[in-house]
């Protein structure tokens, strides 16, 4: 259902219920939400990178599991629901770099793992659809990181259609960084992993939350106060001053890779 494989600083998550696309249910919900809750208190780890097995990334909600909740009690659905949020609110608060590796379906409650990720590498054969209202749904749970992601003006064509979106609107529309072909791909996820490992683990933490808070804030003289008061903070740091020191030094960070060959 979820394999787990680190290697260095990497941990890779593949979703791997190929038989219906990688589609969600509620054990596949809890077993992301414990794994990603283990990162963040594993110093070892990071970057995380979410991968699906098979043909596809992820098919969204399984809807064999979805139409048996209506046999359930109200409060018990809300809870059910609010699972698969709590999933995304983890994962779009993540310490660590996360990176989505995609191809094939991308649809539902997978736009959302793709919304709450850092970075998106996709093949060309990826697509996406916010589908729900032709289920007579709504993306609710997702929509915040979906709207975070494409802008209220996207989301309202793409949710209202549920129409597929093919990868190079996509890219077109941010949710996709770069596309790759499939023999490229690995590669290039390499290429970005050696990137983002040479940026201080403490500066990525703060970096992440400094895009979400100035996103939530108005731009005045508060919001520059707060924001003097963090690069300060973080100048005078052990790796604020270790990473200027690298660089005056030219060698590397003690956080680099290389510098622990």
């Amino acid at each position: 259902m979820l394999i787990e494989q680190q290697h260095g600083a990497v941990l890779t998550l593949t979703l791997n219920r190929p038989e219906v696309r990688n589609a969600f249910n509620a054990e596949l919900i809890a077993r992301l939400t414990q794994v990603i809750d283990r990162a963040e208190d594993n110093e070892s780890v990071r970057v995380l990178v979410l991968r699906g097995a098979g043909e596809h990334f992820c098919a969204g909600a399984d809807l064999h599991w979805m139409a048996g909740m209506a046999e359930e009690a109200m409060a018990d659905n809300v809870a059910d629901a609010r699972a698969l949020g709590t999933l995304m609110l983890k994962l779009d608060h993540c310490r660590k770099a996360v990176v989505s590796l995609i191809q094939g379906a991308v649809m539902g409650g997978g736009v959302g793992l793709v919304a709450c990720s850092d970075v998106v590498l996709a093949d060309p054969t990826a697509f996406f659809a916010l589908s729900e209202t032709r289920l007579g749904l709504t993306p609710a749970t997702i929509a915040p990181f979906v709207v975070a992601a494409i802008g209220a003006r996207q989301a309202r064509r793409y949710m209202l259609t549920g129409e597929r979106i093919d990868v190079d609107c996509a890219l077109h529309l941010g949710l996709v960084h770069q596309v790759a072909s499939p023999g490229e791909l690995d590669s290039v996820l390499a290429a970005l992993i050696e990137q983002l490992l040479r940026g201080g683990p403490t500066s990525h933490r703060k970096i992440k939350k400094l895009i979400r808070d100035v996103g939530q804030r108005p731009t005045d003289d508060d919001l520059m106060d707060n924001l003097s008061w963090r690069i300060a903070n973080q100048r005078v740091s052990a790796e604020g001053q270790e990473g200027m020191q690298a660089f005056l030094t030219k060698r590397p960070p003690h956080w680099w890779p290389e510098s622990n060959q």
